[in-house]
């Protein structure tokens, strides 16, 4: 999601800019167009392995990574499909390899994918995300795999992922504010869109849920369905004990490694992700979930960089992060995870941040008001609607944080050289606020996700 000008563009990347000359790049709310378009490839969303189906407004993509940690595991293949990508489109698909990692879609197959998709829909009305998504259901039909994962693109009940009839198992994540002009201004209102992946009579699982409302929401669609479900904290759940993450369901008790990822919310999200495998109708042993645990990766949502180009600009010793979360939820899950590194090792906290239009960033800031020492806005890469960081400053000054504008990433880190305190130990410096911007950082670090 960064310009990538510096970078000649690959032949799938040349079909995408071709789509988003013709067709809107936004989300218009609807199963019509691409079920017709679909119906034109043959259905290939009814020709998929057993699918996990993934919607919640925070913790998708973790819950997702940790999915697939399990079932790689086991020597299963996996395909994933999410969005949005943080550096590259291709990220948006990983092909599962049998007894291996899966792999980013080839250029060409990817190339060859998007064609084929645009030729059916002729230039009808559609949305880029919608191709985009039937690329998926063409892609993960015509690759064997044991699984295929699939991340709702937007909200739930009219998102274009949810042609899909007849999952192993759904999935709802956190739900907290965000996407208000699409899904509606209160919790409840998001829940239901996001229960829209519910299907009658088959399994759910409900992640860790903030808000009663929501969880009400939630459970009592399930119901309606005569869904089998399963609930964070009352089905399952996991805590950290002397270092150990435990993991308890109605099959009993697992003392397993911390995850890989950090952060205390990754111990739901490893939770969720173990009882939805467990749903979807796979075995989990203690060895699958031991190895996935370790073997975790989700780039971009509290990554640590410890080498690359922007390692090298900032303050000898300090601490640098990356993390994509960009609405109140998230700013709180993030500001949790840094008072948590605060306390095992004191140090000034920085952010760098960059946000888009569509979100709140007093309601983001405000979770960092007690522990950031100072704020840098910046510039956002490959959207035309980044927040101005002179606008995002102030927003971070009315959540009671003391920041100014800064041109560039680069810039912000030079000028943290000059806010250290003397003698004070080398900072803790988090990148976050928008997706684009975590992509940005990776692809100016020159550490691409693969």
């Amino acid at each position: 999601m960064t310009d990538m000008t510096h970078l000649p563009m690959s032949e799938a990347e040349l079909e995408i800019e071709k789509l988003m000359q013709l067709h809107p790049k936004g989300f218009d709310l609807s199963l019509e167009r691409i079920t017709a378009l679909l119906e034109k490839l043959g259905n290939p969303h009814r020709r998929l392995p057993p699918v996990i189906h993934v919607a919640g407004t925070n913790g998708k993509g973790s819950v997702t990574a940790f999915s697939r940690a399990l079932l790689e595991a086991a020597g299963l293949s996996v395909h994933v499909h999410t969005s949005p990508h943080l550096v590259r489109w291709h990220e948006r698909y990983r092909l599962g390899v049998p007894g291996g990692r899966g792999r980013f879609v080839e250029d060409a197959v990817f190339a060859d994918a998007l064609r084929r998709v645009a030729d059916a829909n002729g230039g009808q009305k559609i949305t880029v995300f919608e191709i985009l998504t039937a690329v998926t259901f063409l892609l993960f039909s015509e690759h064997p795999a044991d699984v295929a994962i699939i991340e709702v693109g937007l909200g739930g009940r009219f998102d274009a992922t949810n042609v899909i009839n007849s999952p192993a198992v759904s999935v709802i994540m956190p739900i907290s504010l965000d996407h208000q002009p699409y899904l509606g201004d209160r919790v409840e209102l998001i829940a239901a869109e996001k229960a829209g992946i519910m299907k009658k009579g088959f399994p759910v699982v409900i992640g860790h849920q903030q808000f009663d409302a929501a969880l009400e929401v939630l459970v009592g669609t399930a119901e309606r369905l005569s869904c089998p479900t399963t609930v964070f904290g009352q089905d399952y759940g996991a805590h950290e004990e002397f270092g150990r993450m435990i993991y308890q369901d109605e099959f009993g008790l697992s003392d397993l490694p911390m995850p890989r990822l950090p952060g205390r919310h990754q111990l739901a999200n490893a939770a969720a992700a173990i009882r939805a495998v467990k749903a979807a109708g796979f075995e989990v042993s203690e060895r699958m979930m031991e190895k996935a645990m370790h073997s975790v990766e989700w780039p971009g949502r509290l990554q640590r960089l410890m080498d690359g180009k922007l390692f090298q600009l900032a303050p000898k010793g300090a601490e640098l992060w990356v993390d994509g979360g960009h609405n109140p939820g998230a700013g709180e899950v993030i500001a949790e995870a840094m008072a948590g590194f605060e306390e095992k090792q004191p140090r000034p906290l920085f952010i760098i941040a960059g946000m888009i239009n569509t979100k709140d960033p007093v309601g983001y800031f405000k979770a960092f008001a007690d522990i950031a020492e100072y704020v840098f806005t910046v510039p956002i890469g490959g959207t035309d609607a980044a927040i101005d960081p002179v606008v995002l400053a102030h927003a971070a000054f009315d959540a009671g944080l003391t920041a100014e504008p800064s041109s560039s990433i680069e810039e912000a880190l030079q000028e943290i050289h000059g806010r250290l305190m003397l003698d004070a130990p080398a900072p803790r410096i988090l990148i976050g606020g928008s997706l684009y911007l975590a992509g940005n950082a990776l692809s100016a670090n020159g550490t691409l996700p693969d």
